[in-house]
């Protein structure tokens, strides 16, 4: 009698932390593409718009202004997550993602639009096929983190170095490598969120809930644009 109520207790417990971590994960996926997008729409108004190409892509001051205040967004998000309200964490993650629509409709002007859908929707693909092994699999992702962050930092250093010696083929093998990179991310960061889940974020109160689900879906966007943009980079037709 002990054993069965044991047992029946487990399952009980296994079935909570489960549906737990799936609405927190849920959440996540609703402000990644929240943040997708707001992405989208600021790409579209900015290269539908004279004036702000101009303003932009006239003057690199600016555009390189924007690319670094995109990445003290990020760095500032990271940094204070747990000292900002829930409401000032969204709101760095809305402006975000509306400043990076407007750096990345570059693209929009480099590629073929023919193209950018096509890798658009292979990039969603391999997005979701890993975010859902990451999400099923019982094989312990950790010890993938540390060994992607280096490829991380090696390729973002090889690009630096890129961009002076402009070589075509450490181009390629870049973005070669920053595909694989970006998939495995995917897995791990969608575990990482599912465990963040099952061990109580859901009861941590509505703010705690709401900044843990702006990281992960942080996270998990920049996963997916970096996927698109080294995919693109791979197969994109120029104009």
């Amino acid at each position: 009698m002990y054993n069965r109520l044991s047992n029946s207790n487990e399952r009980v417990i296994t079935q909570a932390t489960t549906e737990a971590s799936t609405v927190f994960l849920a959440k996540v996926f609703n402000w990644m593409a929240i943040g997708l997008g707001l992405t989208g729409l600021a790409a579209f108004l900015t290269i539908n718009s004279q004036t702000a190409l101009q303003l932009i892509f006239g003057n690199k001051m600016v555009f390189y202004a924007l690319i670094f205040g995109e990445l003290g967004m990020v760095f500032y998000l990271s940094a204070r997550i747990e000292r900002i309200s829930a409401r000032a964490a969204t709101g760095l993650f809305v402006a975000y993602s509306i400043l990076n629509g407007v750096t990345l409709s570059a693209i929009l002007l480099l590629y073929t639009m023919t193209s950018v859908a096509a890798t658009f929707f292979i990039a969603a693909g391999m997005f979701a096929a890993m975010a859902v092994y990451g999400f099923v699999t019982k094989k312990d992702l950790t010890s993938w983190g540390s060994f992607l962050f280096m490829g991380l930092i090696g390729i973002i250093i090889a690009m630096v170095v890129n961009i002076f010696l402009a070589s075509p083929m450490m181009s390629w093998v870049i973005s070669a490598i920053g595909v694989l990179i970006f998939t495995g991310l995917t897995a791990y960061d969608v575990q990482k969120i599912t465990r963040m889940g099952e061990q109580g974020i859901m009861n941590g109160g509505e703010a705690a809930i709401r900044k843990g689900a702006i990281m992960g879906a942080l996270a998990l966007y920049l996963d997916f644009i970096n996927l698109f943009l080294m995919l693109l980079r791979l197969m994109g037709d120029r104009r």
